[in-house]
């Protein structure tokens, strides 16, 4: 037994600021057992969830902004104007683009927002049409989101200071 706690495993990495072998004195990191698979297993789960999510978002906006037959049906089938279709095509679109790209950690704030409010509105609104089944689709769409969210890595995520100011 090491004498440390069972969680040790999820700690973030140690700085050590001794010097090395060599006598060069510097910043160097220790790493603590497990937390490359821990970071791998987070960094899977961030890009699977991100990617099954964008590729919904963005076969939605194809068909929501080329005027597919089921697009326009479906807008029909729960009572939205087809105006909505076009909006939603293009905000559709420009949020997966923003999940996929690299920083940009507002813009990404937002996007989860959008996601979520679209997919909580078409949950309803299947309801309220009578599709039973198909107003499953859009919670499981906002647990992957949730996901996604929960797992980014700290480029993609909105710095503490940023909510203080």
């Amino acid at each position: 037994m090491s004498g440390r706690p069972a969680s040790a495993e999820f700690e973030q990495p140690v700085i050590d600021r001794q010097a090395d072998r060599s006598g060069n004195a510097g910043v160097r990191q220790r790493a603590v057992p497990g937390s490359h698979t821990v970071n791998r297993v987070r960094q899977i789960a961030y890009w699977g969830a991100t990617g099954l999510v964008t590729i919904v978002a963005l076969s939605a906006s194809f068909a929501y902004l080329t005027a597919a037959s089921a697009a326009i049906e479906n807008f029909r089938h729960v009572g939205y104007p087809q105006q909505l279709r076009m909006l939603l095509g293009i905000a559709k679109l420009s949020g997966a683009l923003v999940l996929l790209a690299p920083r940009l950690p507002r813009l990404k704030e937002w996007a989860y927002a959008g996601f979520t409010f679209m997919w909580i509105a078409a949950t309803v609104a299947h309801y309220l049409a009578g599709d039973k089944p198909l107003f499953l689709l859009p919670p499981a769409l906002i647990a992957l989101l949730a996901v996604s969210y929960c797992t980014r890595p700290a480029d993609r995520r909105v710095s503490k200071a940023a909510f203080v100011s």
